[in-house]
């Protein structure tokens, strides 16, 4: 499915995604991954919703974001709220839905200038 053009080719703006794999400014990955508005897309070692741990998320911490948009695949999965803790403690919102609509969701956050993370998850990907 593609989402839209590319209005910013500075931000990192996702413009395509299926269930293998997504396009970021239309370059294709083919596994999870984090992605920030300013900051390249980066691997994200997470094969299953079910192997997400605390470490998975301290990743995430470490960017400092408003929000966190969790893209659990083809259908919404919510995480306990002790894999969340650290960022639950800092009041960093962390919101499930389906990878579509997580890929949206970011598109449309990031073009408003928040400060949100795409953690994407692709399920059964090839390793980075």
């Amino acid at each position: 499915m593609k989402l839209h053009s590319q209005d910013n080719p500075s931000l990192q703006t996702v413009t395509g995604y299926d269930q293998a794999g997504v396009e970021i400014n239309a370059k294709r990955y083919e596994y999870s991954v984090l992605v920030l508005p300013e900051t390249a897309p980066r691997p994200w070692p997470v094969a299953r919703f079910e192997d997400l741990t605390e470490e998975h998320f301290a990743a995430i911490e470490h960017d400092q974001p408003d929000v966190v948009i969790l893209g659990t695949g083809e259908r919404q999965r919510f995480v306990h709220p002790k894999l969340i803790k650290a960022l639950s403690a800092r009041r960093v919102g962390v919101e499930s839905m389906d990878s579509h609509a997580a890929c949206r969701t970011y598109n449309i956050l990031m073009g408003e200038g928040r400060k949100v993370t795409l953690a994407l998850i692709i399920e059964g990907a090839k390793a980075a």
